[in-house]
């Protein structure tokens, strides 16, 4: 089969196309997995961080990529969940342990057996892969393959984001960064909290006019003060600047998520203007988002298909993936970037 293989670790301002395309054996699905012929895979910042060494895969080489949409094409031997041509969906989590404290309560994504997709077992920039059937997910018939995709990812740790704000209907979100999971995590807001005010916050002045059309109340630059402070912001980008002007913007009590595995160190100096009365007193919280967990996924594809949320999606070629990579890198972005496979 063919496959995206990261041989190396590298800045990509130095090396503009780290994958090398090579052909493989096809995997072979064992006991309880199930093999996948990949049809789209999504493009995400991750794969950013994996490749410049932020989150460095378990080994090498590796076939990156987590927001897999395929079809089943082989079972194995123990596997009951699905059959051959079923339409499922593979996110970050690949695996867990299926027995700790925090697998036994729906809190997979914290186990300390956590495998994930593209990093620590090879992932969706290819023509096949194999997944455990429990870490698989069956996509509602409402979806197009490449709407999909971003849904297993940017839409799953966008809806734990959400949940871990703690908002109730009315109060004000902010959103920091809007590419995409943040113009997803506006479109669930908008539909589970119809009465909350939403303020989007982002350097690109496409990006702020992208979330007006979406619904935002208010759409400013990361320096800018709302029009009101906000009771939670969800903060979904690489960097540290958007972290502290959240912070100034939250109302008494209020708390910051921040969405993302890995932050890159370039402008972690401006840590510095951190300022105890005007950014943490007044019991102002932050909370980081690990990995996803399975209910995530589940649950997110449900409620998704119920709105129903109608990604904005970028498609490249299969063999495009570098050119995908230095776009998510370069912010050229709007909403989603989708590889196509097959």
């Amino acid at each position: 089969m063919r496959a995206w293989m990261l041989h190396k670790m590298v800045s990509l301002d130095e090396q503009p196309s780290p994958l090398v395309l090579q052909n493989i054996p096809n995997p072979r699905p064992v006991q309880h997995e199930i093999l996948v012929e990949v049809s789209v895979c999504g493009i995400c910042h991750t794969e950013l961080d994996e490749i410049e060494g932020r989150t460095p895969p378990e080994n090498l080489p590796m076939i990156l990529g987590h927001q897999v949409v395929g079809r089943v094409s082989s079972l194995g031997k123990a596997v009951t969940r699905f059959k051959i041509g079923d339409r499922v969906g593979i996110g970050w989590i690949y695996s867990s342990c299926g027995s700790c404290e925090y697998c036994r309560t729906g809190n997979d994504n914290l186990c300390r057996d956590f495998k994930a997709t593209g990093q620590d077992r090879p992932g969706g920039y290819a023509d096949f892969m194999t997944v455990p059937e429990n870490y698989a997910f069956h996509i509602p018939d409402i979806f197009q393959d490449e709407q999909a995709a971003p849904l297993l990812c940017a839409g799953a740790i966008g809806y734990r984001s959400l949940r871990l704000t703690g908002l109730t209907d009315g109060q004000r979100l902010g959103l920091t960064g809007f590419g995409a999971s943040g113009h997803l995590v506006l479109m669930l807001t908008r539909f589970q909290y119809p009465h909350s005010d939403i303020y989007v916050f982002a350097r690109s002045t496409k990006e702020r006019q992208f979330a007006l059309e979406l619904g935002a109340a208010w759409a400013g630059d990361t320096m800018d003060t709302p029009p009101r402070f906000c009771h939670a912001i969800i903060d979904t980008t690489p960097v540290w600047k958007p972290i502290v002007e959240a912070l100034r913007c939250l109302e008494p009590g209020g708390r910051l998520v921040v969405n993302a595995i890995r932050k890159e160190s370039v402008d972690q100096d401006y840590l510095l203007k951190l300022d105890y009365p005007e950014h943490l007193w007044m019991e102002k919280e932050i909370k980081s988002v690990a990995n996803v967990s399975r209910r995530d996924i589940a649950e997110f594809l449900g409620i998704a298909a119920e709105i129903p949320i109608q990604p904005e999606v970028q498609i490249y070629p299969f063999l495009s993936v570098n050119e995908a990579l230095m776009d998510l890198k370069q912010s050229r972005i709007r909403g989603a970037k989708v590889l196509k496979v097959h």
